[in-house]
């Protein structure tokens, strides 16, 4: 029953910002809405389970920090750039735009799949030590992540790094950095949960499996991967640091 009412608020709240954005034809609240689909979805079901352990407590209070700031940094940043050409050849498309609203919802509510049952569950009064090992891994996760998006930012709003690509702090390790801490956060959470599971429930990693493939194979690594190559492509100092920089996860360089 909670994984259906999950669903269903998730595509809600979908539905109506995919109203708004098709009325107006806008990019600017897609983002937003992926991110407060996690915050509403972690305090609703919070509060209809009715379980207020501190894992409880704690799990939905990192997936607001975490939607919160993403939200709030991916808002502000549509707001500079006006577009997002993601959708250049679906705004003017209204089933077309409207396919990619489901998927997102769909998306929130897999990638939500633990939190959801462990909403469900009652769950023990204390944090076990695999609790506290989870949550620091999302510390870490969550860390690289604001990490990376401010010295991209920063990057980026330097005169003289106009039409150039990052490879410098966190990103002279990773090509994505910031999609390798958000796939860590989200499997520290998972960990962080797993002793109030039991049998079936662990199916639940479901969750962050498939953010990680997501992030990837599908609309991650694989467009940004393309943009760039489009880009810098023909700049052999790109194809050197393609060569010697993991795409994922943070690593040596390559000799």
């Amino acid at each position: 029953m909670e994984i259906l009412i999950a669903l269903g608020i998730s595509v809600a709240i979908n539905a109506v910002f995919f109203a708004f954005a098709a009325l107006l034809r806008t990019d600017k609240v897609t983002d937003l809405s992926y991110s407060l689909s996690f915050v509403t979805l972690a305090l609703v079901l919070l509060f209809r389970g009715g379980h207020f352990t501190p894992l409880h407590v704690v799990s939905a209070a990192l997936i607001c920090v975490w939607g919160i700031r993403l939200g709030a940094y991916l808002f502000s940043r549509i707001l500079k750039t006006g577009v997002d050409h993601r959708f250049d050849d679906m705004r003017d498309h209204p089933l077309r735009f409207a396919r990619f609203w489901v998927l997102q919802a769909v998306t929130v509510w897999v990638v939500m799949l633990p939190a959801i049952r462990l909403f469900a569950l009652p769950g023990s009064d204390g944090l076990t030590a695999v609790s506290i090992a989870g949550i620091a891994l999302w510390a870490i996760g969550f860390a690289v992540e604001v990490a990376s998006d401010a010295q991209k930012s920063a990057f980026k709003k330097a005169p003289v790094n106009r039409d150039r690509f990052i490879s410098t702090g966190l990103w002279r390790n990773s090509r994505h950095p910031n999609y390798f801490g958000e796939s860590l956060l989200w499997w520290g959470l998972f960990v962080a949960m797993a002793p109030v599971f039991s049998g079936w429930d662990f199916l639940a990693a479901v969750g962050p499996v498939f953010l990680t493939l997501l992030l990837l194979f599908v609309s991650g690594v694989p467009l940004l991967e393309k943009s760039a190559d489009k880009k810098y492509g023909a700049e052999p100092a790109y194809q050197e640091y393609k060569r010697r920089t993991s795409i994922f996860l943070p690593l040596p360089r390559r000799k």
